[in-house]
């Protein structure tokens, strides 16, 4: 990765500085910084790009449908920037009602530059609609939408079946356009609003880009506004050579950072206390004086009040945790007893979706008491592409099966419990199959899958392990249970990946389906529910001895 030299007025940001780590945003502009190899593109970010490229043509082709050729610029967006730009100028200019792949002219004085799939016309000017991937809505009610078709935000009306999914980066995206078309002398100043057609494209949201959305009642607009200023200082501090405004601290992004390679042997030169503890808390920590592992390892973690507040953790943990990290510990144990309920007959669950279409297959392995059916691993499917009326199939052969489990074991007096990773995603699936296919044969009602998620019986793991562990490598199945001895067969096994086996399984790829990365993905699963399985064997037996209980570090 090559870096070249930049004066002040070359620095120019795009929507996405304003959601990226500062660090960086620091390197990406440090005309010093080391040169990097390229990292190889992960498959799966590959395929996921290439989807939302998919998806934003897939949506603008059809919406062109629906306008006179006179009403509507196509800008190729495969030419070059100033060509676009030009494009994209000439159109407004000559008041077309909707541009669509356009590029805003480059706002050198502001620091700014991007673009937006559409640029709507209005009566005083224009706004962006921007054409995203990703869920925009929930069910519920109060988000502002008009018809797929519409693009007139005048005619927004408060969606009585949908509520707006937090999605800060569609905003923060949306108030950069607004700025540039500012810039450019186009934009509507009555309607500073956004438009966003999500995944389902069946509606475009609208979002008041003024109103209070944020922390502090502060709008989209203020709160773009500071954290775009922030970057831009950071990027030109950096290009100019000045002291860094920006040093490199453990977040979650690192694993996915091509500058994490750079950034990690120099927090470990220093200690620096985002390897324990991460994100906001690290910075709080520093600002009260606990720059390192060391200095936080050496606080009183007895101390009250504490003398910080964090979010992610506590102070007392957050001391152990530096401690266990001197100690060679990526794992402590924070409850002298680990305490997880047990059953006589035990069923492991995990849940694979692909993306939010819907769940393809639910793998299970029972496990204890002898009642009547085999006690291994079992899954129940559809490799019908998502979303399809055959998930409703696979999923009521599961909770048939599921149902009956639980129906023997009280037939027999035995007690039962059902075991999942982060109940979150599985619940969803669960209550979301309940509700979208209601009255298909054999799926449960909804009311009975809400009385089976809020009992006894059904335990979450990754609560447990958060109550019984405090972890500084992170939470997730694949760490935790690897401490505990469990191994994955596939050396790519992970979410990530998953998706782009699941692409290949069903034939989204090349129309061809591949059997071989069906059996993977049974395989994949298997691991997860046995992995779950060995996990919690593992935390009411060895843990209580291999892993050291923090009070007595």
């Amino acid at each position: 990765m090559k870096r070249v030299a930049m004066s002040l007025a070359n620095v120019v940001l795009d929507a996405g500085a304003v959601t990226r780590c500062r660090r960086r945003v620091h390197w990406e502009h440090d005309p010093a910084a080391p040169d990097l190899e390229p990292l190889p593109e992960n498959p799966a970010t590959e395929q996921r790009k290439a989807d939302a490229q998919a998806h934003r043509a897939a949506v603008t082709k059809l919406l062109a449908q629906y306008f006179p050729r006179s009403a509507w610029v196509a800008v190729p967006t495969d030419a070059e920037p100033d060509e676009r730009i030009a494009a994209t100028v000439a159109a407004l200019e000559a008041g077309v009602d909707v541009v669509s792949g356009g590029l805003l002219p480059v706002d050198q004085e502001a620091g700014r530059r991007g673009g937006a799939e559409l640029l709507v016309r209005t009566p005083g000017g224009y706004v962006p609609v921007i054409i995203v991937r990703h869920r925009v809505t929930d069910p519920g009610e109060g988000a502002l939408t008009t018809a797929l078709t519409d693009l007139n935000p005048d005619n927004a009306r408060v969606d009585p079946a949908r509520r707006v999914r937090s999605q800060p980066r569609d905003q923060f995206r949306l108030a950069h356009v607004v700025e540039l078309l500012r810039a450019a002398g186009h934009a509507d100043p009555d309607r500073v609003v956004g438009g966003v057609i999500g995944m389902d494209a069946d509606v475009v949201l609208w979002h008041d880009l003024l109103a209070p959305s944020f922390p502090g009642e502060k709008s989209t607009m203020q709160e773009y506004a500071e954290r775009f200023a922030d970057r831009l200082a950071v990027a030109s501090a950096a290009a100019s050579g000045a002291e860094p405004l920006a040093q490199p601290s453990r977040i979650v992004a690192c694993r996915y950072c091509p500058w994490w390679q750079v950034c990690e042997p120099m927090l470990h030169e220093r200690q620096d206390v985002s390897l324990v503890v991460r994100g906001d808390d690290a910075m709080v920590l520093r600002d009260a004086g606990y720059p390192t592992v060391s200095a936080l390892a050496a606080a009183d973690p007895a101390a009250d009040p504490p003398p910080v507040m964090l979010t992610g953790t506590t102070f007392q943990n957050a001391v152990a945790l530096a401690r266990g990290w001197q100690a060679g510990l990526s794992v402590v144990r924070k409850v002298r007893q680990i305490e997880i309920p047990r059953g006589d007959v035990e069923v492991d669950v995990d849940m694979e979706s692909f993306v939010d279409y819907g769940a393809y297959l639910w793998g299970t392995l029972l496990t204890g008491a002898d009642i009547g059916l085999p006690r291994d691993y079992r899954a129940f499917g559809t490799w019908e592409p998502l979303p399809t009326d055959d998930e409703a199939r696979s999923f009521a052969e599961f909770w048939a099966w599921f149902s009956d489990v639980r129906a023997r074991a009280a037939a027999r007096g035995l007690t039962f419990r059902a075991y999942c990773y982060n109940a979150m995603a599985e619940n969803r699936w669960l209550l979301g199959s309940a509700e979208r296919f209601a009255g298909m044969p054999g799926i449960p009602s909804v009311a009975e899958v809400q009385e089976f998620v809020e009992s006894d019986e059904w335990v979450d793991l990754f609560v447990s392990v958060s109550e019984s562990f405090l972890c500084a490598e992170g939470k997730g199945l694949k760490v935790i249970a690897r401490i505990a001895g469990y191994e994955w067969h596939d050396p790519e096994a992970g979410g990530e990946a998953s998706m782009r086996w699941y692409r290949e399984a069903v034939g989204l790829t090349n129309g061809a389906p591949d059997l071989a990365q069906r059996a993977r993905l049974l395989r994949y699963n298997e691991d997860d529910v046995r992995a779950t399985h060995t996990l919690r064997e593992w935390m009411t037996g060895a843990a209580m001895t291999e892993i050291p209980y923090y009070g007595d570090l």
